[in-house]
């Protein structure tokens, strides 16, 4: 009886420890895969507070506010370092705000750095018409 019990496990191939060489193999992937996650989410928020930022100086502009405090609101609600300006033309402002981001050192994984720029244009408002 023992010898058939022996015999039937001849055939098998020995599987432990496959788990740990399968984990070892696929954990430092999703570890990379969850930081450019990190990375693309702090983008995507970055963006955010582009568009806002120019809308925001926009409409101040429009207004008729001063072009200084309506650029300090842009830089205040944009990232670090971005670049914010301004012009008219006719009966619009538009303001441009761009911001380039670095792709982050301790992502381990070359990515391109990013640049994002967004646009606001906005009809002026008429003072004239308020007595």
């Amino acid at each position: 009886m023992s010898d058939q019990r022996h015999h039937g496990q001849l055939g098998r191939r020995n599987d432990d420890g496959s788990v740990t060489a399968e984990a070892a193999v696929v954990l430092p992937l999703v570890a990379a895969f969850a930081l450019v996650l990190v990375w693309m989410i702090s983008v995507g928020i970055a963006q955010v507070q582009v568009v806002d930022a120019a809308r925001d100086a926009a409409r101040a502009l429009a207004r008729g506010d001063d072009e200084a405090v309506a650029l300090h609101v842009a830089e205040r609600t944009a990232p670090d370092h971005a670049t914010v300006a301004s012009s008219r033309s006719g009966g619009t402002v538009t303001v441009t705000v761009s911001s380039h981001q670095d792709a982050p050192a301790w992502l381990l994984v070359p990515l391109p750095d990013i640049t994002l720029e967004s646009r606001a244009t906005v009809d002026t408002e008429d003072r004239s018409d308020t007595s």
